[in-house]
């Protein structure tokens, strides 16, 4: 069970707010090309597609790589730039044994309820040795996350959320093992005041998981900062790649 439910209004959100530019995803773009080896042929499972944003841009970054989009939300299907999408989850995911040469979960993690039985299945499709990377936020590692600032009383759900260490423990019992665990710098929004007008609470679990008072003060924080903070939002989520 997802931590939040994932309906149309959650897959609106999504698929209006939560897609960066691709100036945005450079530095992902060159940490996943580094841990991922892409090559023509690959088969690459993107578990928890969600609205696509990250399977289309796999296929536009590397070419003759196959995605397969698992979604477990009919909502996020339906709204997905990237088709086709399967349903399927951490626990049920639809392909046969040692059919996948690499597995990409993207804020997904902290909506898996039982991360051992997960790595076990993520281990019985994966091939022998084929990576597996994990971009989230996890519990006790928000200082880089820009939304914290506006809005302190998320980090409490964050450190609800599984930490590095969790993570780690659990797959080990499935046979894998920590290659990196690094910070990449994204650039979330072109300003301050870009992220506060855009902002769509349901498109954010710890936005959905704190109180309706907490939101307005966070939010109003954050829009008075707008007016006089012009930059761009430079955010850093973890990219944990496990083999």
């Amino acid at each position: 069970m997802a931590r939040i439910a994932y309906d149309s209004p959650a897959a609106m959100a999504y698929e209006a707010t939560r897609h960066l530019t691709d100036e945005g995803l450079a530095d992902w773009r060159k940490a996943i090309t580094r841990h991922l080896g892409p090559r023509p042929g690959m088969r690459l499972l993107d578990l928890g597609s969600g609205t696509g944003s990250w399977a289309q841009a796999f296929t536009t970054w590397y070419e003759g790589i196959d995605v397969v989009a698992v979604d477990p939300s009919e909502a996020m299907r339906a709204r997905s730039v990237y088709q086709p999408v399967t349903p399927g989850d951490a626990a049920h995911i639809p392909l046969d044994d040692d059919s996948v040469d690499a597995v990409w979960i993207s804020t997904v993690i902290h909506h898996v309820p039982d991360l051992a039985a997960a790595a076990h299945e993520l281990r019985r499709v994966l091939r022998p040795d084929a990576p597996l990377l994990i971009r989230s936020a996890f519990a006790g590692r928000h200082q880089a996350i820009t939304l914290f600032r506006y809005f302190p009383e998320a980090v409490r759900v964050l450190d609800t959320y599984p930490s590095v260490v969790d993570v780690e423990t659990a797959f080990a019992t499935a046979g894998f093992h920590t290659v990196a665990c690094e910070q990449v710098p994204q650039t979330t929004a072109a300003s301050l005041y870009e992220a506060a007008t855009t902002l769509r609470r349901e498109a954010h679990t710890l936005l959905h998981l704190i109180s309706d008072d907490d939101y307005a003060a966070g939010l109003a924080r954050l829009r008075r900062a707008a007016r006089t903070d012009t930059g761009p939002v430079i955010d850093a989520l973890d990219l944990l790649v496990l083999r």
